[in-house]
Order: structure tokens, then C-alpha cells, then sequence
């Protein structure tokens, strides 16, 4: 889904491109000629968001494994992720370094709602499943590398780090999984790689965007229990995501 949006917004602003100067016009008339010569520019952007876990397991479980033991009790089962659609809404803060590089920073909230799946855990659902809310404050800092200006388009990629604070958070929960409460940490740091395109508009630069967003960090707060079957067997829970954005300059 999120793949045929960008690629219809692509296409639309493509064709208002060649509709207003010409397809075969070699050299266009400019549309916002020193947007992007300006020291410091600002603007705000909307998106959408796809979170994922990626799941590390202890050396114990790994080994179980490779001793042939069938991955039939519930220590053996693979973790899986549930995904959603989230929503992304958010500030730009961009500092001009040369026509090519450009430092920026992106706050924003990130909202999304995940949820763990844990095969042969209980008869119940509710035994089975464990739901991750995500309303994050996002602060990444990112470096741009573009091309030089093609008319009025130039591609770009987009690189850095970010750290993310989830308002939504669990960890000081007294209760865990044994209440139905599985816990992650508040704070976690990540890196982001990425591309787009800016499109120069008349009246303002639209910029689609699409980044893989990859956490750092171990965001599992184990359960009191140490033989746990939710979080024993887990050694490194880490977010990732997919982040497709359009940004507004």
C-alpha cells in the first residue's frame, strides 16, 4: 500500500511537470530557482510508518536448536510481529553546508501499535499475544546528499542517527507478562538510511520520501520470573521500520 502511494505521487507531480513546460522542452523555467540556496529553511512533514521487531534469542535456545530438539515446547517457538499502519507528524530544521550536503534535523510523534505473537503459550489469546503501543517523540539528526538540480527534481540520499522517547512506554510497570504485561524500555537509539526526490512546485518544494529506520538498542524488559517463556528466551528486541514521508518546504 504504502509503495503504490509514493509511486502515484511520483507519477502526479511528473505529470504536472511535463504538463506545464513541455515534454520536449530541454531547458525548463526554473520554479523556486534559490530555494535551496538559502542558509537556514524550515517546513513540516506527514507520513506513514510500518514497525517491526527484530528478535535476537539467547545462547541457551540457539543451541537447543542445534542439538535437533524439535521447536515444539513453547522455549523453542518463534517470536512473531504483528504490523500495522502508523502515522508519522512532524517539524524540519535544515542547515545549507554546501549545494550538495545539507544537515537536518527531523523532530516528530511516531504512532503505531504492534503486537508479539508467542505460538503454543496458553490455550487463550490472551495468553498467546502481547500488544506494543508506540506514541514515540522521534529526534533524528541526519545528513542529505543530493545531485545537482535536474530542472526542477533532484534526488537525494539521506543518512544518520535518532533517538526516539515512547510516551506509550511500559517499563516501570510493576506487572509483567505474568499480569499480561509485556514491557519495553522508553528510550532507544537508531539509525536511519533513506532516499527522495525534491520536487520544486511553484509555490513550495513537496519532497516524497521513503527510510528504513534500524534500533540500536535492547528494548526488552525482562519479566521477574528468570525462566520466563515470554522474555527468557529473548536476548536482543530490537525496532525496525519502514518510514515513508512528504515533506513540505
Amino acid at each position: 500500500m504504502m509503495k503504490r502511494i509514493l509511486a502515484i505521487c511520483f507519477v502526479f507531480i511528473c505529470a504536472q511537470q511535463i504538463g506545464a513546460q513541455g515534454i520536449f522542452t530541454k531547458e525548463r523555467l526554473l520554479n523556486r530557482e534559490n530555494h535551496d540556496k538559502k542558509k537556514y529553511r524550515w517546513g513540516y512533514y506527514l507520513g506513514f510508518n510500518s514497525l517491526d521487531f527484530k528478535i535476537d534469542y539467547t545462547a541457551d535456545r540457539i543451541n537447543t536448536l542445534a542439538d535437533g530438539i524439535t521447536p515444539t515446547t513453547p522455549s523453542t517457538q518463534d517470536i512473531v510481529t504483528n504490523k500495522s499502519l502508523g502515522f508519522n507528524v512532524g517539524l524540519i530544521g535544515n542547515l545549507r553546508i554546501n549545494d550538495y550536503l545539507d544537515l537536518r534535523t527531523e523532530p516528530g510523534v511516531v504512532f503505531n501499535t504492534r503486537e508479539l505473537f508467542f505460538p503454543n503459550l496458553g490455550p487463550n489469546e490472551s495468553d498467546q499475544i502481547r500488544e506494543i503501543q508506540t506514541t514515540a517523540v522521534h529526534l533524528p539528526l541526519l545528513l542529505k546528499l543530493s545531485t545537482k538540480r535536474l530542472n526542477n527534481f533532484k534526488p537525494f540520499i539521506v543518512g544518520g542517527v535518532s533517538a526516539s522517547i515512547n510516551l506509550s512506554s511500559n517499563e516501570d510497570n510493576p506487572d509483567d507478562n505474568s499480569a499480561g504485561q509485556f514491557r519495553t524500555t522508553t528510550n532507544f537509539f537508531s539509525y536511519e538510511l533513506g532516499f527522495g526526490i525534491d520536487f520544486f512546485l511553484p509555490y513550495f518544494k513537496f519532497t516524497p520520501s521513503i527510510r528504513g529506520v534500524f534500533s540500536m538498542t535492547d528494548e526488552t524488559v525482562q519479566d521477574e520470573d528468570p525462566n520466563s517463556n515470554y522474555t527468557a528466551q529473548i536476548d536482543k528486541l530490537s525496532t525496525r521500520g519502514v518510514f515513508i514521508n512528504f515533506t513540505f518546504q
